[in-house]
């Protein structure tokens, strides 16, 4: 007899033979509404396969760690994955092996990952009744009754302990940890794990941490796949069911803004190390500043456009000072940082700064050329499907919209805005966001 596994991995491959025949999924509407539990539902309502993808956020990243532990909420997450506790329904307690077989069984996956801002839950099961009741089931019990058990927690500790051991003789390391605290200062962004403050975290911590981020009033769903609004509707109450209800769901403590640099930041580490680490920045915008499409048609031009960027053209093609160059912004609830990076020989650091900085400073000064806009603007529209071509890539967009607020019919209106985006906007946006004077630099690297 075929086992529920196979069954699952058949249906998968043959859905995904036929993904390409979807209708473009820009087009399929967003419904939107809120449980009595208060939880926010996103749904996006496809038959183009038969999977349904489930991503559930809630506001607990790392900026809401307390800094003498730093690294509470990514360890939090990854702890869920290693066992629930005896269910409220009398399911027995589930190790962390017994979890990968019932997943396995079941041909389902079920993550928990923890960024800057939020901490994300995603499901990913068939549409059949029989295996989408049982696989929603086991997500409610990972998601609201993990057991966080101490032994493992224990071994967990070594292992990261040991991997930032490793990671801190790594000059990228160094650069990275280097270049955040120097562009966030004191706000959480700049906060990063180390020995010391993972030493002070415990399982007690971790439940303490839960109860107060992981509770049903905060969650948004984003759901994407073969299910109805009232079939999604009731995914989602089972899924949240397991979580305690809060007392009362009072906005969390405000996080203040990340401030604007005062003045430029320039540090020089010496590093024994065949390359320089460079990177070069400053905070950059939320992602919801009406700037955002103009900023990201500016910086395919500036950086972010690989060979055809002005920085690759400038400091790699034309003087062969390093192998690869990019910029980027990383929007996200606060001014995530804006970043120049690449890596150079010692001895050609400085040249490559130097010509890193003009290059930025001629294109905040100046913006974009027609040419260069039109190009950009036919290589990110152009690929813009592609970015909504799998019930995975749509899970994603979708749970971007609802994490940040944006409207439902942005993948709609998404190349319209594009498209209206002048060199004048793009040139106004830089010139707002970015000021080539107060820069942090760090380069790691050479004596």
């Amino acid at each position: 007899m075929m086992t529920l596994k196979k069954l699952a991995l058949r249906a998968v491959f043959a859905g995904t033979a036929v993904l390409g025949l979807a209708s473009a999924q820009a087009a399929l509407p967003i419904q939107q509404w809120t449980l009595a539990n208060g939880a926010k539902i996103y749904l996006v309502s496809t038959n183009a396969l038969p999977i349904v993808d489930v991503q559930i956020d809630f506001d607990a990243g790392s900026r809401r760690d307390p800094a003498p532990q730093a690294g509470l909420a990514s360890v939090t997450s990854a702890m869920v994955e290693k066992g629930v506790r005896a269910g409220k329904n009398g399911e027995p307690a589930l190790d962390q092996n017994a979890l990968g077989e019932a997943w396995a069984d079941l041909g389902a996956s079920f993550d928990v990952s923890a960024g800057t801002d939020r901490m994300s839950y995603s499901l990913r099961t068939l549409s059949d009744p029989a295996l989408l009741g049982k696989a929603v089931t086991l997500a409610s019990r990972e998601l609201g009754e993990p057991s966080f058990p101490d032994d493992v927690w224990l071994r967990e500790r070594e292992r990261i302990n040991a991997s930032i051991k490793e990671s801190n003789t790594k000059p990228a390391t160094i650069a990275g940890r280097a270049f955040a605290q120097a562009v966030y200062g004191v706000h959480p962004y700049g906060q990063e794990v180390t020995e010391e403050t993972l030493a002070r975290i415990d399982t007690v911590a971790m439940r303490q941490r839960y109860q107060q981020l992981i509770v049903p009033c905060r969650a948004k769903l984003s759901i994407v796949g073969a299910v109805t609004r009232t079939e999604a509707e009731s995914v989602a109450v089972t899924l949240l069911s397991r979580l305690p209800a809060a007392d009362s769901c009072a906005p969390l403590p405000t996080i203040a803004p990340v401030a604007a640099l005062a003045a430029q930041k320039d540090e020089r580490i010496p590093f024994d190390s065949a390359q320089a680490h460079v990177f070069i920045g400053q905070p950059g915008y939320p992602r919801k500043d009406p700037d955002h499409f103009a900023l990201t048609l500016g910086n395919y031009v500036l950086g972010g456009g690989g060979f055809v960027s002005r920085l690759t053209n400038e400091v790699r093609e034309k003087r062969g000072l390093t192998y690869s160059i990019y910029s980027g912004f990383a929007p996200g609830l606060d001014a995530g940082a804006f970043r120049i990076g690449f890596q150079t020989r010692p001895d050609q650091a400085e040249e490559a700064v130097k010509m890193s900085r003009e290059v930025l400073a001629k294109f905040v000064a100046e913006g974009p050329t027609e040419s260069e806009l039109k190009a950009a603007k036919d290589n990110l529209i152009g690929g813009f499907p592609l970015l909504l071509d799998s019930n995975r890539k749509l899970i994603g967009n979708v749970a971007n919209i609802a994490w940040h607020d944006l409207p439902l019919d942005y993948l709609d209106t998404w190349t319209t805005r594009m498209n209206a985006v002048t060199a004048a906007d793009v040139k106004a946006a830089f010139a707002r966001k970015l000021q080539p004077a107060r820069m942090v630099t760090v380069v790691v690297g050479g004596k």
